[in-house]
């Protein structure tokens, strides 16, 4: 194993959203320096960072020029072109490493390496052309036809009921490869979100139990009150694909919960997740903080739990009236703030999001709710 990138070194992070940020916020009080390469300026990232670079990641000589002042780099969203990833690693280490985004940022490859590793997964059929469009049977329907690659937060994906619907959606997404996913009968959606160091060793946060509208996550509570066997299966097969995709860093595995108990396996992301905000005040050690000791060699830290807590999305759609009522939500007792320093509050946007603490996980996740209702309220409502 490689030496320690202790604190006073530099970190190079891919990508310059939220994400990003809050990485950035726990190198910086760790004592690290932070260097942020992406298309955009002024971005979440390169506002807490101490050099925002501005350029394409198909700008390899400026990719070039980025890896060879940092020490260790890492990325905050897994759209990043594997090239861009290869020239980074020439000059620098990058974790997790190329293989996991390239598996990652693809469903039909993640599909694939789930289904021989012996993970369970949602039923799905490989879409290439208009012939694989008309060889589904109305039996693999319903289902959700979504791209290959370059999806997010609902991004690149139509509902079917029919084989018309699943003409109309193919010509829709006008894409070269999809997945389509047969609906399954399920009761939750939840996450188990874990980080595995150089080392080998791996700690868990969750499962978080999740509640979605309009493909985008709005609430994530933890603990949950699922059964010990679903909690033990849900993190075993997180330690089997972490292992299995050898990830130094974080990774989200996203699950489905069916009606008879059984876990599938629904996406992968391959970096902190939003089910996972929650850890920032709720645990004795965030996922941001572990994905920089894991990717700079130090030992992971404690993922114990705090208290309960729930997480609640602010999506631009709380803008829409007006600036949102800070002074109401902020006198709630128990709950925390967090902003993305993001000017343009566009419907379904992620803003920002609320996490409070409670005695409860469903005292946690009703204050939440009162709170951000509370940010569209009027003066004197």
């Amino acid at each position: 194993m490689s030496e320690a990138i202790l604190p006073g070194s530099t970190i190079g992070v891919l990508g310059s959203g939220q994400l990003g940020r809050m990485l950035a916020i726990e190198a910086r009080r760790l004592g690290y320096r932070v260097h942020v390469f992406s298309p955009d300026s002024d971005t979440p990232t390169g506002q807490v960072a101490d050099l925002e670079v501005k350029s394409s990641y198909d700008d390899l000589d400026a990719v070039a020029e980025f890896a060879k002042q940092i020490d260790v780099v890492t990325f905050e969203f897994e759209n990043i072109p594997i090239d861009t990833i290869n020239v980074v690693d020439r000059f620098t280490p990058v974790y997790p490493v190329g293989n996991v985004l390239h598996t990652t940022q693809h469903r039909i490859r993640e599909k694939n390496f789930l289904q021989t590793a012996g993970i369970p997964v949602t039923p799905f059929r490989e879409i290439r052309s208009t012939e694989d469009v008309q060889a589904i049977q109305e039996g693999e329907l319903p289902g959700v036809l979504k791209t290959a690659a370059w999806g997010y937060d609902g991004k690149g994906q139509v509902k079917v009921e029919s084989i018309e619907d699943l003409e109309a959606a193919w010509n829709e997404l006008n894409c070269e490869e999809a997945v389509l996913e047969r609906f399954v009968d399920f009761s939750d959606e939840l996450s188990v979100v874990a980080a595995r160091g150089r080392d080998e060793a791996i700690v868990f946060y969750g499962p978080m139990v999740n509640t979605h509208c309009n493909h985008i996550l709005d609430l994530s509570v933890t603990p949950t009150s699922f059964p010990p066997s679903v909690v033990q299966e849900a993190i075993e097969l997180t330690r089997t694909i972490l292992t299995e995709l050898e990830v130094i860093g974080v990774l989200c595995v996203e699950f489905f919960l069916r009606t008879d108990g059984k876990l599938l396996v629904n996406e992968l992301a391959p970096r902190p997740h939003n089910s996972g905000h929650l850890t920032v005040d709720a645990h004795l050690t965030c996922q941001f903080e572990q994905q920089l000791r894991a990717v700079c060699g130090l030992p992971l830290g404690s993922a114990a739990q705090i208290r309960p807590a729930a997480m609640a999305n602010l999506l631009g759609d709380v803008w829409q009236q007006g600036t949102p009522d800070w002074l109401q939500a902020l006198a709630m007792d128990g709950l925390k703030l967090h902003l993305y320093g993001k000017q343009d509050a566009r419907v379904g946007r992620k803003m920002g999001h609320l996490t409070v603490l409670a005695d409860s996980p469903a005292e946690a996740a009703e204050k939440a709710l009162v709170a951000r209702r509370a940010l569209q309220m009027k003066h004197g409502e």
